[in-house]
C-alpha cells in the first residue's frame, strides 16, 4: 500500500510544521516508554519472552535475548531527559521521494530523509555530536548514525551503521541500510553474532556487567572489542527507529546506557490531517517525529537548532 511504501525494510520506521512539543523530565521520573507495543516476543514484566523467566536456569533458559538485554540494560531511570515531538507536513518529501525512486535504484523511504536531516542536525550542533566520558565531553571526529532493524521474526534488535552521514546522500544512505540490513536478516553478520553469543548462555545478572563493561569500553573510549564483534562508537551519535508500522502514532524511545548516545529519534505512522496552506485548508500528509535527548548535551537553544533543520529538510 502507498502507507507501507513510506517505511522501510529496515525501521518498517511540516515547510508547514504545525507544532512541536518538548517535556523536560527531572531526575528519577523519567518515563522510559510513553507508548508500547508488544511484538509478542517479550512476557510480563515478571516473565521472559515465551513465557520463560529466570527460575528455568543458570543461562535464564526460556528467555529471549531482547528480554535479557531489557532485564540487564535499566534500573530505575536517574538522569534529566528531554522529550520533544515535532509535526511535519510530509507533503513534499513524499513527492521527492516518488521522484527519486524513478530516478535510483533504491527504495527510498522516510526513514531514510530522517536519517540524512539526524545527521545534518549533527553537523550544526556540534554539542551533541559526541559521548561523555569521566564527566567530560569528547566530539566525535564524524557524523555517525544507526538505525534499529527488527530480525528474527520480531525477537530480537540489531543497529545498521552510517559512518559520515551528513557527506552521503539521501540514495547513499538507503544503499547502506539496505546492505546492512539484508545481511543480518541472513544471519551472515560475523559481529553480530559474536555478540549475541554471550548474552545467549548468561544469565541475566551477568549479562548487565559484561554489556555495561563493554558499552564503556567501546562506546566511550573507543576501542574494538575483537572476541565480542564490537566496533568502536559502534552507535555512533544517534538512533533511528520506527512505530509506524506497529500502528503507533507516537512513542519515545529509551535511552540504551551501553550505547552512550545523546539522541534518539522515533518516526511515527503518517496520517492525513487537515493544514492551513496559503489560507485555505487542505488535507496533508503528517508525521510526527519524536525525540528524546541527553540534557547533559542539550538545552533549549540547541533544541531549536535541531528543530528548524529538520522542518527545513522536509520543506525543501
Amino acid at each position: 500500500t502507498h502507507q507501507e511504501d513510506q517505511h522501510d525494510q529496515y525501521e518498517q520506521t511540516e515547510s508547514g510544521a504545525s507544532h512541536a512539543a518538548v517535556v523536560v523530565s527531572p531526575p528519577k521520573r523519567r518515563l522510559k516508554v510513553i507508548a508500547n507495543s508488544s511484538d509478542g516476543s517479550d512476557g510480563g514484566d515478571d516473565g521472559g519472552g515465551d513465557g520463560g523467566g529466570d527460575g528455568g536456569g543458570w543461562a535464564s533458559s526460556g528467555m529471549s535475548i531482547r528480554r535479557k538485554l531489557q532485564l540487564a540494560t535499566w534500573n530505575e531511570p536517574s538522569e534529566g531527559c528531554i522529550y520533544a515531538k515535532v509535526t511535519l507536513d510530509a507533503t513534499n518529501v513524499l513527492a521527492y521521494i516518488e521522484e527519486q525512486r524513478k530516478k535510483s535504484k533504491e527504495h527510498i523511504t522516510i526513514t531514510h530523509v530522517v536519517g540524512k536531516a539526524t545527521a545534518l542536525v549533527l553537523k550544526e550542533a556540534t554539542g551533541l555530536n559526541g559521548r561523555i566520558v569521566l564527566d567530560r565531553f569528547v566530539p566525535h571526529k564524524t557524523v555517525d548514525i544507526s538505525f534499529l532493524a527488527l530480525i528474527e521474526g520480531g525477537k530480537n534488535l540489531a543497529k545498521v551503521k552510517v559512518t559520515s552521514a551528513d557527506q552521503k546522500s539521501i540514495e547513499q544512505i538507503a544503499t547502506e541500510l539496505s546492505k546492512g540490513s539484508d545481511t543480518l536478516r541472513k544471519g551472515k553478520d560475523e559481529n553480530f553474532k559474536k555478540s549475541m553469543g554471550p548474552i545467549r548462555v548468561l544469565p541475566t545478572w551477568l549479562v548487565r556487567p559484561v554489556i555495561s563493561i563493554a558499552g564503556y569500553v567501546a562506546s566511550g573510549l573507543g576501542l574494538e572489542i575483537k572476541a565480542l564483534g564490537v566496533e568502536p562508537y559502534p552507535f555512533g551519535a544517534a538512533l533511528i527507529t520506527s512505530v509506524g508500522m506497529l500502528g503507533v502514532d507516537e512513542a519515545y524511545a529509551p535511552f540504551t546506557p551501553f550505547a552512550r548516545v545523546p539522541l534518539l529519534l522515533l518516526i511515527g505512522a503518517l496520517k492525513d490531517g487537515v493544514m492551513i496552506i496559503d489560507g485555505q485548508m487542505q488535507i496533508r500528509k503528517k508525521l510526527k517525529i519524536m525525540v528524546t535527548l541527553d540534557h547533559r548535551f542539550v538545552d533549549g537553544a540547541q533544541g531549536g537548532i535541531m528543530a528548524k533543520i529538520i522542518r527545513g529538510v522536509f520543506a525543501d
